[in-house]
């Protein structure tokens, strides 16, 4: 904060001279008249010039160099600021300090709860930034006084890596007892392990000798709840007996889960992304990311998976590495004093939850970087693949699944793709897009009819209720039984030697029996056929329930169901192409590729490619997704058609809807969340938007120095804006500075209760030097410290376009409205929300190019003869069209308008 402004130069003055003549005219001045006096007696006592002119200057340097202009000159003087000193002097306005201890220079008492945020606020994006500066040039200045100061530099350098390390440990830890814990619940529903009550199906047999090839998953040590009860494993009785126990278990855990959720921790439902993206933006919702919300949703997610429901665990363990980052972060004043600073760690966290949940670091980073981030710098990318890094290391080294895999569906292929199966890749993208747009238009009806009636009061009893129809619908079908991550296992892994599933029986040519080498060269038998009527009831069931899940008070994620359902309708398709190819190997289609015999065709990577497909059409994610599939599956050589088909799923979403799943339950909660991805193109102005309007009552400003402590109460009773214009005064209406609702409160609360003589009368002044009172008047109230003299302006005729641009970059709360320096309004992120909003409802977006034709070329003018106002390939509604800012448009303006549509 230095200026190139150039110092009084007093040549005839010794430095020893100048400090005892400043010592001498500065000794017990309380106030500016007094530094007046000073001058005026150096004067009149005929010293040399040169003094008078140095006193003078340290007059100038009493002021605090910080303070911009306060309305009582036309300058601004930029000066560096001199060393503060070490002593303190309470006085006015909460610990700011007078008059005296600006000219010696001496450092300002922060008023304790100024700069902190309310729940359910945005913070300022801008001063948290300075705050942070601020902080990291005072921390430079001491380092080389000694060597403790110069340790606590480089604990405050390291802190950010510090932070990090610990989150990406904890979010390894805690997602390896997950899928631990989820994946032995989800066998409790079908048995117990009676040699190890702690082992799961698979961890009890591995140990057996009395296994077969065809039968690996029975094993004697392991006993289903038939046998337990009933004594028998076969007939009628065990079944039911199998089936009620199956639907106990999952309504058990779903009541059990709810409970939890509704009675300690509420934010511990639903997805938690969403609410990340926008406390990412600057948005303040206190207790989302504790340590309760922390336990409850660990719990709860474990039950949650485990009872069956059409949800997964994926997307949760980002809420779940977030609130680890964000417990650590209190660890550390630099990032538990900085709300800007501690959203880079939670989307360093962000990103290690994605790498603990699909076993994908980088996939992870990019994730955070194009999902959720709203502030992204080049450190923020190098922590947030440190902490991917960490925590995918501590998960690996937990071997949760026991095959060295971070995930349970990882799979290899070795067989290449071919140039013709870019068709059905195609398709497949396709679907996936109709997939997402029809989702998130049924899944938000669902949600919103939920909050409007109510059936939404009872939590317990809708989540008791999806769980129920849930569990009797899905034990009867073998693949809406088993987990869901099992199921997407099975979809992936190609047909061989060692796979018993269903979806692999095919028969040899020569003698009928099962083939071993090349399997899926061979014709299907009904095995496979039934299996695929099985896999289209389990499409039709999973596209249902998901709907009805997705939203629940129970900890849910959407990435494992999306990709279900992509790789069911992948697998269906990729059979049907591999049955095609080998009955009519002699099209043109296959004949150049696939010979007969040859293994030409990978069902499981269509299923994979149908899962990356269904789940970039409901988050419209691109290169996040795909980089997560690459590895996931390891093969490089399957970018391609992963590309192909997450694009075409955009580009088909998208023609529906550019809103994501995540973006459309943002809007649904109401929260205030400006999308970067959202394009603006309306010729609106600022003054459009701007309160107060026209029927408004006139806007709430404070002047500089005219109020007194009751009026400022008054004020602040009487409304509820979060902050308030300062102006010179109502004659003249000239811009100071901009206060804050919840500091002027603070500051009044804290004056009181540490100074004397503070009353209702007392003047309260926002100025450098107090106002000339009475002798009788009580002490004045200075709140210079609390305001912000350098608010973002912009002018009245300033388009929107650059406005919203303005509010999504600099993260703004608000910003003024001047005309020539007059105060006409303020635009807040609020009132931003509500212009898009009503601009979505005024405004109709023309059909497709291959719809409705003459709508997007209508004539010129429209029936009443004025010319139809078009901007951007917008059509405006009539209603729109008549709106007062048409009405006062000059006629420029209007033949602009009128050359856009020609």
């Amino acid at each position: 904060m230095t200026s190139s402004a150039p110092q009084p130069t007093v040549s005839c003055c010794s430095e020893r001279r100048r400090r005892e003549t400043c010592s001498h005219t500065h000794t017990h001045t309380h106030t500016h008249t007094h530094t007046r006096a000073a001058y005026e007696h150096v004067r009149r006592r005929s010293l040399p010039s040169c003094l008078a002119a140095l006193a003078l200057a340290m007059e100038e340097r009493s002021e605090d160099p910080y303070l911009p202009y306060d309305g009582g000159g036309d300058a601004i003087p930029l000066q560096e600021l001199p060393k503060r000193g070490s002593n303190y002097a309470m006085s006015n306005g909460g610990g700011v300090v007078s008059s005296s201890t600006h000219l010696l220079d001496l450092l300002e008492e922060p008023i304790p709860g100024v700069g902190t945020y309310d729940d359910f606020h945005t913070i300022d994006w801008v001063r948290e930034k300075c705050k942070d500066r601020e902080r990291h040039r005072k921390i430079n200045s001491k380092k080389k006084e000694s060597a403790w100061e110069f340790t606590k530099s480089l604990y405050d350098a390291w802190s950010g890596w510090l932070v990090v390390t610990l989150t990406g440990l904890a979010s390894g830890a805690l997602a390896g007892v997950i899928d631990i814990a989820a994946d032995w619940m989800n066998d409790l529903k079908e048995g117990v392990c009676l040699s190890a009550m702690w082992f799961n199906h698979e961890q009890c047999c591995w140990g057996s000798n009395e296994t077969t090839f065809a039968e690996r998953d029975k094993c004697p040590q392991w006993n289903s709840w038939a046998e337990l009860i009933l004594g028998q494993a076969e007939g009628p009785g065990s079944y039911i007996m199998n089936y009620f126990m199956y639907t106990f278990w999952a309504l058990s855990f779903a009541f059990l889960a709810v409970c939890l959720v509704k009675v300690f921790a509420p934010y511990a439902c639903g997805s938690g992304i969403p609410e990340i993206k926008t406390i990412l933006s600057g948005f303040i919702i206190r207790g989302y990311l504790g340590k309760w919300t922390l336990m409850i949703k660990t719990i709860t997610l474990v039950l949650a998976v485990a009872s069956g429901l059409s949800l997964g665990k994926e997307g949760p363990l980002v809420h779940v590495a977030c609130c680890c980052g964000n417990i650590f972060s209190y660890l550390f004043p630099k990032y538990s004093k900085n709300e800007a600073k501690k959203r880079e760690v939670l989307s360093a966290a962000s990103a290690a939850g994605v790498s603990v949940a699909f076993g994908a670091p980088i996939g992870g980073v990019l994730f955070s970087l194009e999902e959720v981030s709203y502030y992204f710098p080049l450190k923020t990318l190098w922590r947030s693949f440190f902490a991917a890094l960490v925590a995918a290391f501590v998960l690996r080294s937990i071997n949760p699944f026991g095959n060295s895999r971070l995930v349970l569906f990882y799979v290899e292929y070795h067989t290449p793709w071919y140039l013709f199966e870019l068709v059905p890749f195609i398709l497949l993208g396709v679907f996936g897009g109709l997939w997402g747009a029809f989702f998130i238009r049924a899944n938000i009806a669902w949600c919103r009819r939920r909050k409007s009636t109510r059936f939404g009061k009872y939590p317990v009893l809708e989540v008791i209720t999806v769980a129920a129809i849930t569990a009797i619908v899905a034990f009867p079908n073998p693949y809406t039984r088993q987990n869901t991550s099992e199921l997407i296992k099975e979809l992936f892994t190609d047909c061989g030697p060692l796979e018993s599933s269903q979806l692999c029986q095919y028969r040899s040519q020569m003698n009928g029996t099962r083939a071993y080498s090349d399997v899926s060269s061979q014709p299907s038998t009904p095995g496979v056929y039934s299996a695929m009527w099985q896999l289209c009831l389990a499409l039709i069931f999973k596209i249902v329930m998901t709907i009805f899940t997705f939203g629940l008070k129970v900890p849910s994620g959407l990435f494992i169901p999306s990709m279900a359902i992509g790789a069911i309708a992948g697998r269906i398709v990729g059979i049907a192409v591999e049955q095609l190819a080998y009955y009519h190997h002699d099209w043109f289609l296959f004949k150049e590729w696939c010979e007969v015999g040859a293994d030409c065709i990978t069902p499981g990577l269509y299923a994979m490619v149908g899962a990356a497909a269904c789940l970039g059409g409901v988050t419209r994610m691109t290169v996040s997704l795909v980089v997560i599939v690459f590895e996931l599956t390891g093969g490089l050589e399957y970018i391609v058609p992963l590309m192909a088909a997450v694009m075409t799923s955009k580009w088909v979403g998208d023609a529906f809807g550019r809103e994501g799943i995540y973006e459309a339950h943002i809007r649904l909660n109401g929260y205030p969340f400006l999308d970067a991805k959202e394009e603006f193109t309306h010729t609106t102005l600022a003054r459009e938007v701007m309160r107060p309007r026209r029927s408004d009552p006139p806007l709430a400003v404070l002047t500089q120095d005219d109020l007194t402590v009751e009026e400022l109460q008054t004020i602040i009773s009487e409304t509820s804006y979060n902050g308030f214009p300062v102006i010179v005064s109502k004659e003249s209406q000239r811009l100071v500075g901009f206060a804050l609702r919840r500091d002027i409160t603070i500051a009044i609360e804290n004056a009181r209760r540490k100074q004397e003589g503070i009353m209702l009368n007392s003047r309260v002044y926002f100025t450098q030097h107090a106002p000339t009172l009475p002798a009788d008047s009580p002490r004045p109230l200075k709140l210079r410290s609390i305001l912000d003299m350098s608010p973002f302006t912009v002018t009245d005729h300033t388009p929107m376009e650059i406005v919203v641009d303005i509010f999504r970059k600099l993260g703004l709360r608000q910003c003024l409205v001047t005309h020539n320096g007059i105060v006409l309004g303020i635009i807040t992120k609020k009132n931003i929300l509500e212009h898009l909003e009503e601009l979505k409802e005024r405004v109709e977006p023309l059909a497709s190019p291959w719809y409705y034709y003459k709508k997007r070329h209508p004539p010129s003018h429209g029936p009443d003869g004025k010319p139809r106002p078009r901007v951007h390939n917008v059509q405006l509604i009539p209603s729109f069209s008549t709106h007062a800012r048409v009405e006062e448009e000059s006629e420029e303006e209007v033949r602009l308008l009128d050359n856009s549509s020609s």
